[in-house]
């Protein structure tokens, strides 16, 4: 596992740009970190280095949103209050997952046992200095 110091705003938005350019369709991201370690802005930034260029708003009460302005479609996942990991099926996530889009989930711990084995993870914890985070990535 790959450990990222991201030190501040600037950092994410480095590291989201710089991951952007890398997806490809049938990408799946898996955000995973407690409340407020930064997982709804690491999206922003990787949205805007997709080239999206609407404003990303969390989906918590929607569970997913859908964006198709840059050079890929993106889906981005809130699936903190799904009771369970079959509720995605119901919306259809293997065609989000496997489509031609990037799909990021936030708090994707919650649904592991369904995400693609080839899923990039992102485990995100509070660092020691103010507005420090460490980015531990399976990729």
């Amino acid at each position: 596992m790959r450990e990222i110091i991201i030190r501040n705003e600037a950092d994410t938005k480095a590291f989201g740009y710089e991951l952007a350019k890398s997806l490809k369709p049938g990408t799946v991201i898996a955000l995973i970190g407690n409340l407020g370690t930064g997982k709804t802005t690491l999206t922003k930034y990787i949205a805007e280095g997709l080239g999206v260029r609407e404003m990303l708003t969390s989906p918590t009460f929607t569970i997913v949103k859908e964006y198709y302005s840059g050079r890929m479609p993106l889906y981005h996942f809130d699936v903190y209050r799904l009771e369970s990991a079959a509720q995605l099926f119901d919306i259809g996530a293997e065609e989000y997952f496997y489509g031609q889009g990037v799909s990021i989930l936030e708090w994707a711990d919650q649904v592991a046992e369904i995400l693609p084995d080839e899923t990039l993870c992102i485990f995100i914890e509070y660092g020691e200095n103010e507005g420090e985070r460490i980015y531990q990535c399976t990729f």
